[in-house]
């Protein structure tokens, strides 16, 4: 499809024609029977533990693990894809069940590859073989990661019952929330579209549609709490039984970063939170309220009168990613022009968007297009993903493998780039409107991403000692929220359930919250960076979104002269929003 035209759906055809077909059935028995061979393989090399016998050897269990990782992908996004858009299609359900028995054999393999690489000396190998040299980061990250792996007997048993166990909760959770029906006004709603009224104008429709959603959650409050009990008591046992120390400490090696980087984004965020509850306030005022309620985060601000269809939203983000850059800018009309993304909304797809990468740098982008500027910022958001995974494509499977904070690089970039062309292009009231926009994304992505980091933080805590119930689960989100909005929202109306909506929390991948944080500002640092000198930035930029798989956040960082663990840096981030703050209150005066 071209720029123009209503809001699309996606081509998956270049892939497979449909999940009944030959080619997808032929693909998937591939997966399995190149599973087989490698495990064969790697029995006859004793690849489990004792080293790889030569550099040689490695070589070709680096290219093997590759090929599987590249298979495994198509399938696993593709799946994704065909169940995000239709949560009724038994056939696409049926596939992805029998998928996970595979992905559990595949997670063996990686086991076993961990333990394998543990004690190797990798400089040796690295001066002997290419294959090995290209892949030093990811193989010394195995190496660390081995020292957290149990028995091999135990890490596969363990691998076999998270089927059972973590994601047989997980899909109970996201299968059970996506069918809870809502009644609101006499009429039944599913749960995902009466959370969308919180974005209504009429404030009685808010309110209506919040007490509604309350009441529901509380509803179907046991089971929910089962499911997250059940996932974060197997995470606690996991992370000790693997010497973690904590989850945290997993999680923050997964996300490449250290414990005195946390701690300072930390710190400049609370620091924040004053100048965010001047937006809160000035929100407040502009909507004639004393104070926000949590139903009157998402409530429209501005009389702008600028609607923004489809066709034109995606013709305006072409055009100004091909002002930053005319690669980008093609590449957003490639991804336009051959249909990558599902736009439409409709019944039986799940809310929220996100962009999957499914084989050589080309992916699919999920999300619910509306005639406003938040949709316009969420598609350029999306289309920065994309944008950072065909930079990616050049690199193996295993070297593309980028962590959450450095995930959110391309994409909030992306988003800078289209919010500070459209307030240009348009009058005061149509301002106000994209900077709510902008301003209502940023407060949830530093504010209530804090308020969910302490909310999990807590609950870790307390599930070392035994289940909490439902009502602790709310007692403590609360007090996240109270921690973090502060009097920025009325305190007799939060929300203490959102421990239940947010399908984050209900994973084995703990802490799903402050690397978007890390993402914001660090987005927002690099944005700064290519203000200040453009021209020699672009080639600079596209290195580092391609190198987010064979450095950490540090080391890339230094390449623009930024200091992760200096609090100034993420100070200056937060400072750029505080410019916004001040021109949405000079906009309501």
């Amino acid at each position: 499809m071209s720029v123009a035209g209503a809001a699309p759906r996606w081509d998956l055809s270049p892939f497979f024609p449909n999940v009944r077909s030959t080619e997808f059935r032929d693909a998937a028995k591939k997966l399995e029977r190149t599973i087989i061979e490698n495990e064969a393989y790697w029995d006859s090399e004793s690849i489990t533990s004792g080293g790889p016998s030569s550099a040689s050897v490695l070589a070709v269990a680096i290219d093997s693990l590759n090929s599987l990782l590249d298979q495994s992908r198509l399938i696993s996004s593709y799946l994704e894809c065909l169940v995000t858009t239709d949560s009724k299609d038994d056939a696409s359900a049926a596939a992805l069940s029998e998928f996970d028995n595979l992905t559990v054999r595949l997670q063996k393999l990686q086991t076993r590859f961990a333990l394998w690489v543990a004690g190797f000396d990798l400089d040796g190998a690295a001066k002997a073989n290419r294959t090995v040299a290209e892949h030093q980061f990811a193989l010394r990250k195995e190496q660390v990661r081995a020292r957290h792996l149990m028995d091999p007997r135990l890490e596969s048993l363990v691998s076999d019952l998270a089927l059972s166990g973590s994601v047989a909760w997980s899909r109970l959770h996201s299968n059970l929330t996506s069918q809870i029906q809502v009644e609101v006004g006499g009429k039944s709603m599913p749960m995902p579209a009466v959370r969308n009224l919180a974005y209504e104008a009429d404030r009685d429709i808010r309110q209506r549609a919040y007490e509604a959603e309350l009441e529901a959650w509380k509803k179907n409050e046991v089971s929910i709490s089962a499911c997250l009990n059940g996932i974060k008591g197997e995470v606690n046992t996991l992370s000790r039984s693997r010497n973690w120390g904590s989850p945290l400490a997993e999680a923050l090696f997964n996300a490449s970063i250290d414990q005195a980087t946390l701690d300072v984004m930390m710190a400049a965020a609370l620091k924040s939170f004053p100048m965010f509850r001047r937006y809160l306030k000035a929100k407040a005022k502009v909507l004639g309220l004393p104070k926000l309620a949590f139903f009157d985060l998402f409530a429209p601000v501005g009389k702008g009168s600028k609607s923004w269809e489809y066709s034109e939203g995606s013709a305006f983000v072409a055009e100004n990613f091909g002002r930053y850059s005319q690669k980008m800018g093609d590449f957003a009309n490639k991804t336009f022009r051959e249909n990558w993304i599902d736009a439409e909304a409709r019944g039986g797809k799940v809310d929220g968007a996100y962009c999957t990468p499914l084989r050589n740098g080309e992916s699919r982008i999920l999300m619910n297009y509306d005639p406003s500027y938040g949709s316009v910022s969420t598609l350029a958001h999306e289309l920065g993903h994309a944008y950072h995974d065909q930079c990616l494509s050049r690199r193996t499977l295993i070297n593309q493998d980028t962590p959450m904070t450095l995930a959110e690089t391309a994409s909030i970039f992306c988003e800078t780039i289209v919010k500070e062309a459209a307030l240009e292009s348009v009058g005061p009231e149509d301002q106000l409107a994209i900077l709510e926009a902008s301003l209502q994304g940023q407060c949830q992505v530093v504010v209530d991403i804090t308020s969910r980091y302490l909310f999990e933080r807590a609950v870790f805590d307390k599930r070392l000692m035994r289940e909490l119930s439902a009502a602790e689960f709310s007692l403590l989100m609360l007090d996240a929220q109270k921690q973090t909005y502060g009097d920025g929202l009325d305190e007799d109306q939060l929300h203490p359930y959102m421990w239940a909506v947010k399908p984050h929390y209900y994973s084995t991948y703990s802490f799903y919250n402050f690397p978007y944080m890390f993402g914001l500002l660090f987005g927002l640092g690099l944005y700064s960076v290519y203000q200040s000198d453009p021209e020699p930035f672009r080639d600079r930029y596209d290195e580092l979104l391609s190198s987010t798989g064979i450095a950490n956040a540090p080391t890339l960082a230094e390449g623009f002269g930024i200091d992760l663990r200096s609090e100034e840096f993420w100070a200056a981030s937060l400072a750029q929003i505080g410019a916004d703050v001040e021109r949405f209150e000079a906009l309501t005066n």
